[in-house]
């Protein structure tokens, strides 16, 4: 129920911890120009906080009706996203906390990660339902079909930094790249964990993946 900031370089707490949820913080990210963090929760909210101060800013964002799993921000620092349970995205406005549009809708399972193009014109999301969704950032409606192929949930998503690929990890224990555009699979799936994958990542290149696994 707790936030740490730590000191890359030494390795050490940097302040307070950040307090005010009232339950599990599944998820966290830090605005584009660092001055800002967010944080979702078991609680079914998403706090904003003063990165330099650890105060929060404003109230809680409040509609989901399930615990949040995961949030992100827009490229830009305007919007942020979040996935939950409830099998809904929301879009928030960052500096006003109020839900912008209405939620995006489509999976039939819990929303395990949301992320979003490097452009900012697409947001992704991985489910229980075991697909990978594409979205329109600008109007929320679906672009395209679920990008399926994983035989378990999709517990990590990802877009490469030319925003030309998708990756995506899941409980099949595999990884698998997808075309941005055609929301075709790329190749065979990456094979190699022995547990779920928790979590990818593209390297600023664009050249390596990594993946962390249960």
């Amino acid at each position: 129920m707790t936030i740490w900031i730590w000191d890359a370089e030494t390795g050490v707490i940097s302040g307070e911890p950040l307090k005010g949820h009232t339950d599990w913080v599944q998820s966290v990210a830090y605005s584009p120009d660092g001055r800002s963090i967010i944080s979702g929760s078991y609680d079914k909210t998403i706090r904003i906080w003063d990165a330099e101060t650890g105060a929060a800013v404003g109230k809680p964002l409040e509609g989901h009706s399930e615990s949040v799993w995961s949030v992100a921000y827009s490229p830009d620092g305007r919007s942020i996203i979040s996935g939950s349970v409830d099998k809904m995205i929301r879009i928030w406005d960052a500096e006003t906390g109020a839900v912008v549009g209405k939620p995006l809708e489509g999976h039939s399972e819990s929303l395990w990660s949301v992320a979003y193009s490097p452009d900012g014109r697409s947001i992704i999301s991985g489910s229980g339902d075991k697909t990978v969704r594409i979205w329109d950032a600008g109007t929320g409606a679906a672009v395209g079909k679920p990008l399926e192929g994983h035989s378990g949930s999709v517990s990590s998503v990802a877009y490469s930094p030319d925003g030309r690929s998708i990756i995506s990890g899941s409980v099949d224990k595999t990884i698998r790249i997808w075309d941005a555009e055609t929301g075709a699979a790329v190749g065979k799936p990456l094979e190699g964990h022995s547990e779920y994958v928790s979590s990818v990542a593209y390297s600023p290149d664009g050249r390596s993946i990594i993946s962390g696994s249960c």
